[in-house]
């Protein structure tokens, strides 16, 4: 039963593929299947933390493979909504840069992480971290939700234009707390990349 958070943790990372499979099967219902299973994903993340608080199990492997699975799971569906729906991408393809910047960020994040990790050092979220992460998850649900409003469910044209610049406007605030955060946080961990002791207070 300790194993279970990370299990579900590790659910995120087959997510991120039914969630695609879904979008690109031209199934009726597969659209609304991709919200829920997203849905389903988000949520996860956070029952893996509160029964891992719950039932004592909480652990260095958990806390750097849910920062981990978030990035592949957000990262991963912000490079496939660029390309899918093939006739009208989610993401507009003006937003490839800003989807390179949120990689970039994430592998360089990844990376200190797991240099601070061969120290026996584990680097937690900061404040502005958690807040970008959950205005991405924000924009996938908002951008899925659009989308499975627009090919399968009866709403009006107008909300579900509202909901898509909505979620557009939650990608690109995200993307710009990507890159402030990133900064923020190489900047106070820097000494862990240069193998330096860190800098007396």
């Amino acid at each position: 039963m300790h194993r279970l958070p990370n299990i579900i943790t590790l659910s995120r990372v087959p997510c991120l593929f039914i969630i695609s499979g879904f979008i690109a099967c031209d199934v009726r219902g597969s659209d609304t299947l991709a919200f829920a299973f997203f849905l389903l994903a988000a949520i996860s993340d956070f029952l893996d933390g509160w029964l891992a608080r719950l039932m004592g199990a909480i652990s260095n492997f958990g806390k750097l493979m849910d920062a981990l699975t978030d990035k592949i799971l957000n990262v991963g569906l912000f490079i496939f909504l660029l390309v899918y729906p093939a006739d009208q991408p989610l993401l507009p393809t003006a937003s490839a840069f800003c989807v390179v910047v949120i990689l970039v960020r994430e592998l360089l994040i990844t990376g200190l992480r797991l240099v601070a990790a061969s120290s026996n050092m584990v680097l937690a979220a900061e404040r502005s971290g958690k807040i970008k992460t959950f205005l991405q998850v924000a924009a996938i649900a908002l951008l899925l939700f659009s989308h499975a409003a627009r090919t399968e469910w009866a709403l009006p044209p107008a909300f579900i234009d509202k909901a898509h610049i909505a979620a557009l406007s939650c990608f690109y605030i995200a993307t710009l707390l990507t890159v402030t955060s990133g900064a923020s946080y190489l900047i106070k961990y820097w000494h862990v990349f240069m193998d330096e002791p860190p800098p007396k207070p």
